[in-house]
């Protein structure tokens, strides 16, 4: 159980450095974008505005749900709180369909009365400063996502790339609603808002697939099973069943063994099985029912009778 409480510590020491992270950024995003929308009264300024007031929002309760996600277990929760960080992508998946209605609202209202931008190029530099803070902070969110497979962090970081391609719409709009194409930034703020949509279903169909205690992928299962049957004294297995609950993976099944074996040396197998199990899919706790092998064949039989 060491090395599962050390990835353990290190999902945690990960995820908080990003979600500390990015609600750093989204601060300063929505103080740097504020002052450029009252100074421009652009309407694609004032939806980027508004995405990152969500966004820095949305980080806020991500710290503060990781202060639950990742508490050990207790009497109460005797299998951890990882559903937490379900619960908090979803929540997050929310924000972001909220934040897609409000650009969807101002986007229109733009199409329908177009107008230059006045002092286009404050406009124009606090955009590209924050495309430079969300290129840095998507790049770090990925490379922690990668390393934890965090579903609040894929949460979050939806929300800052689609904060890059608004800050990218929002420029491109700027500068063709100088006379080009006044209509310039109620599309973008359309198009944007449509990727938030698309993106935020797909974070509550992974988090509603956790709270819902889905089988683990069909590669995992795939290690789970090569281990078992590469064991010279495994005879096989039934009953496999396998949960995740944020970052903690659960595995059960019932190992087969032959009947001439004594209960330390199948309790010696089960100890092995266990380990290589962790060690591939760490952090996991697994539970093994032993089975003798003639015992697993009579409750076939009586099955196949009783189907009869």
């Amino acid at each position: 159980m060491a090395t599962s409480k050390t990835t353990n510590d290190d999902y945690a020491f990960w995820v908080r450095l990003a979600a500390v992270s990015s609600t750093t950024t989204a601060l300063i995003l929505v103080v740097i974008k504020l002052y450029a929308w009252l100074v421009t009264d652009s309407s694609a300024m004032l939806a980027s505005t508004t995405d990152s007031i969500l966004d820095l929002f949305a980080s806020v309760m991500s710290i503060v749900i990781l202060r639950f996600a990742l508490a050990p277990a207790d009497k109460e929760h005797t299998f951890g709180h990882g559903k937490a960080e379900s619960l908090a992508g979803l929540v997050q998946a929310s924000f972001v369909l909220g934040s897609a209605i409000i650009l969807i609202f101002s986007g229109i209202s733009r199409l329908l009365n177009p107008q230059a931008i006045v002092q286009s190029e404050v406009a124009i530099w606090v955009t590209v400063i924050s495309i430079v803070l969300t290129l840095v902070l998507v790049a770090f969110q990925r490379y922690v996502i990668k390393r934890t497979g965090s579903i609040i962090i894929s949460g979050d970081a939806l929300h800052y790339q689609s904060d890059l391609l608004l800050n990218l719409g929002v420029l491109v709009a700027i500068i063709l609603s100088q006379g080009y194409w006044l209509q310039a930034d109620g599309v973008f703020t359309i198009l944007v808002a449509l990727y938030l949509v698309f993106g935020a279903s797909q974070i509550m169909v992974q988090s509603v697939s956790q709270l819902m205690d889905s089988e683990l992928s069909e590669e995992e299962l795939a290690k789970i099973k090569k281990v078992i049957y590469e064991h010279d004294q495994a005879l096989g297995i039934h009953e496999l069943r396998t949960r995740q609950s944020g970052v903690q993976r659960f595995v059960q099944f019932h190992l087969e063994l032959s009947d001439e074996l004594s209960l330390l040396e199948a309790h010696g197998i089960g100890d092995e099985l266990e380990a290589e199990i962790c060690r591939l899919l760490a952090p996991c706790e697994v539970f093994i029912h032993h089975d003798p092998s003639s015992v697993v064949q009579n409750d076939l039989f009586k099955d196949q009778e009783h189907n009869r």
